[in-house]
């Protein structure tokens, strides 16, 4: 029996959830996987997986062993990548996750760039504002804002950005510039729901005091496209990144109140796949996108204090 085969053949059995599912996915006949599963449990002493009616689930000690099995094959991939980078550059496919806004106005258009430089590499990006499972879609590398919900990730800090509050000249002539935080009650804010977000704004002085304010509007939107649409539309005011509106804060299409104040700063983060070493092309990404943002003019910096969580 060949242990590493045994093992991804095991790893692929419990994420496809079946004995066919499996076979499909290594063009293996089914006979063939039940057999190497079988030789596997016989070699190990332990039942591995719970046959039922319903699928297949892992035994306490099945699901250890995939883990640790899971760890193994990624290490030894690594290890195969890094031999032939060492000789080849990078090459292959490398698949990222990033907030739509973020990705549409910074990364994108500067992308191809990172592919002249690498142009064996070829990228899958997910564009989507909600935090997606890494391991289940296959993600090398996510960048992801604000607070980081799983303290368990492994995360760098890349970047940290100023908050500002902002909005059109047209609404501002419509309803007024507010001069201080406790103002905002009275205008109508386009209100961001998702991490980050809400109707709770907290600011700072030069001082140190600090207010809260709780806000309210018309318009709620769950993404950050919302935000830029509504703001743009002259709807309202909005709490937003100056990353999010850096085209339109720098011709005037839109303008920042309040400067004087100060609010939380919001953190981009590179998250990677929990267990799993990060690959030597997600890691040339993440460099790159620092290099991008150190590049650029203005309050949007690169955080030489760059953070892990593990």
């Amino acid at each position: 029996m060949d242990r590493m085969t045994a093992m991804e053949t095991f790893v692929t059995v419990v994420d496809a959830g079946s004995f066919s599912g499996a076979a499909r996915r290594l063009k293996l006949g089914q006979p063939a996987v039940s057999k190497s599963i079988a030789q596997l449990e016989e070699h190990l002493g332990a039942r591995l997986l719970l046959r039922s009616t319903r699928g297949l689930t892992p035994t306490d000690a099945g699901q250890r062993f995939y883990e640790h099995a899971r760890r193994a094959i990624d290490e030894a991939d690594q290890a195969e990548q890094v031999a032939r980078e060492s000789s080849d550059g990078l090459s292959g496919r490398l698949r990222i996750s990033a907030a739509v806004t973020f990705a549409r106005l910074h990364v994108l258009p500067a992308l191809k760039i990172f592919l002249d430089q690498h142009p064996k590499l070829s990228v899958d990006i997910i564009l989507d504002d909600r935090s997606i499972d890494l391991l289940e879609q296959g993600v090398d590398v996510a960048l992801r804002m604000g607070t980081l919900d799983d303290s368990t990730m492994t995360a760098r800090r890349i970047l940290r950005g100023r908050r500002l509050v902002v909005g059109t000249p047209r609404y501002f002539a419509e309803a007024g510039i507010p001069m201080t935080p406790a103002e905002l009650s009275r205008h109508q804010a386009v209100v961001y729901s998702l991490r980050g977000g809400g109707e709770s704004w907290s600011f700072s002085s030069s001082d140190g005091s600090e207010v809260a304010v709780t806000v309210s509007g018309r318009v709620a939107v769950s993404a950050a496209e919302g935000v830029r649409t509504a703001v743009l539309g002259h709807m309202g005011l909005a709490v937003a990144s100056e990353w999010m509106f850096s085209p339109e804060l720098a011709d005037g299409t839109v303008q920042a109140v309040l400067t004087q104040w100060t609010l939380p700063p919001i953190d981009v983060w590179a998250v990677f796949p929990s267990g799993r070493m990060a690959t030597s092309k997600a890691r040339a990404f993440v460099a790159f996108v620092e290099q991008l943002f150190g590049r650029h003019s203005g309050s949007t910096q690169v955080d030489p204090a760059s953070t892990f969580v593990d």
